[in-house]
């Protein structure tokens, strides 16, 4: 297994993706690709139905998977706001890739799982992993994720919604020949392959961990047999001065998705928006279903503890992945993080190389980051999510 991954400023779209081809040929060197992935920014929207043809025509990947993105990164580089192209490929013996594209209804939660496996071509017993690029106006990503983890529990799902588009059909999804303005595209990758997950949500817990005694829907009533409402204004008048400016702007909520579990972590929490209150019925809207016997803890989010969690989340996978190296990641980054959040580029691909090394990382900006918490898989904001790649087998 071997993986490269290259990007370009290039303003000319074909003299983009020749630098990129080249750049991968250069370091795959001689021999089939079997997956290729380009991600393009909106400078190039004219383009996009021209990318597979030039891709093709210079590398000719096995299976190729694209998307438009409000920012690129690759090469060790994270772009924003300016024309570029990025893209990552790969040589994966032993591995099989099945591509599909999802665009009517989604399965029935409450059928047979089989109806998810006829959808994306594969079976369970196969243990595939899963790559998802999704539109946000069209997509249904948390259906098809609540889906594919009901037909597929043991399996890893990664991606991230396309960007760069602020109305319905300007994005594009891109699978071999075909470019989409709707639904999802990905690929299952089985055999010879896993997938590692690394989910940096960039939050930290204030308060203390709580139970969710009273609930409709998102609307939280009590938090341990007291109004909501009130026990996040004590929580807000124990906060020092920083915190408090924080909390006015970047204040969530974060559910704990292992209910045995005694003393949680970071990265135990699935972080979801506080979005909005109503002091007259003691109440907060949250960014999530919820359900009494729930156990919540408020976040604050920040750059200072965005890095701190990204550095954590990875040295702890530092610590205990497998003997297998690594062949390559991709990244799927919130828009609202990179240079705007941290007042420097090309940081968390920077935090990445620290901590694992000089391993091909490849991906893009999203309106959205897909990647598991707890054994679930979500539909996240303001996060940071990496597949990495490594053979089943050792070599």
């Amino acid at each position: 297994m071997k993986w490269a991954t290259t990007i370009s400023r290039k303003t000319t779209f074909e003299d983009a993706i020749l630098e990129c081809a080249e750049g991968l040929s250069r370091r795959l060197g001689p021999g089939p690709i079997s997956l290729a992935l380009a991600f393009v920014t909106p400078h190039f929207a004219d383009y996009y139905p021209r990318l597979y043809g030039l891709v093709s025509q210079y590398l000719e990947p096995g299976t190729f998977l694209g998307c438009s993105g409000g920012g690129v990164i690759g090469g060790g580089q994270e772009v924003e706001r300016s024309p570029a192209v990025t893209m990552v490929a790969a040589r994966l013996p032993g591995v099989r890739l099945t591509p599909f594209h999802l665009g009517g209804p989604l399965p029935d939660l409450d059928g047979p799982p089989d109806a998810w496996e006829h959808l994306v071509g594969v079976r369970a017993h196969d243990e595939p992993h899963f790559v998802l690029l999704a539109d946000p106006f069209s997509g249904r990503p948390e259906t098809l994720l609540a889906g594919l983890d009901y037909a597929f529990p043991t399996s890893s799902k990664i991606g991230g919604l396309a960007s760069g588009a602020t109305s319905p059909g300007l994005n594009a999804l891109c699978l071999d020949g075909e470019v989409f303005t709707e639904g999802t595209v990905g690929v299952a990758l089985s055999g010879d392959v896993v997938v590692d997950t690394v989910v940096a949500q960039g939050c930290r817990p204030i308060g203390v961990l709580m139970r969710v005694t009273r609930c409709e829907g998102n609307l939280l009533y009590e938090l341990d047999d007291r109004p909501a409402f009130e026990v996040l204004q004590e929580l807000f008048a124990t906060l020092d001065v920083r915190d408090r400016h924080l909390a006015s702007t970047a204040l969530f909520v974060g559910v704990l998705m292992d209910e045995f579990r005694e003393k949680p972590q970071v990265g135990d929490f699935l972080i979801r928006n506080l979005i909005g209150a109503d002091p007259s019925r003691g109440a907060v809207a949250v960014g999530e279903h919820l359900q009494e016997g729930m156990r919540v803890r408020f976040h604050l989010r920040d750059a200072e503890t965005s890095a701190e969690d990204l550095h954590a989340m990875l040295k702890t996978y530092e610590n205990t992945s497998s003997e297998n190296a690594l062949s390559g990641a991709l990244l799927f980054s919130c828009l609202g993080r990179g240079e705007g959040l941290y007042g420097r580029p090309n940081f968390d691909t920077g935090v990445f190389r620290d901590h694992l090394g000089e391993v091909p990382v490849g991906g893009f900006f999203c309106n959205g980051e897909i990647g598991p918490v707890g054994g679930a898989t979500f539909l996240h904001g303001y996060t940071s999510s990496f597949g990495l790649f490594r053979p089943r087998d050792p070599a």
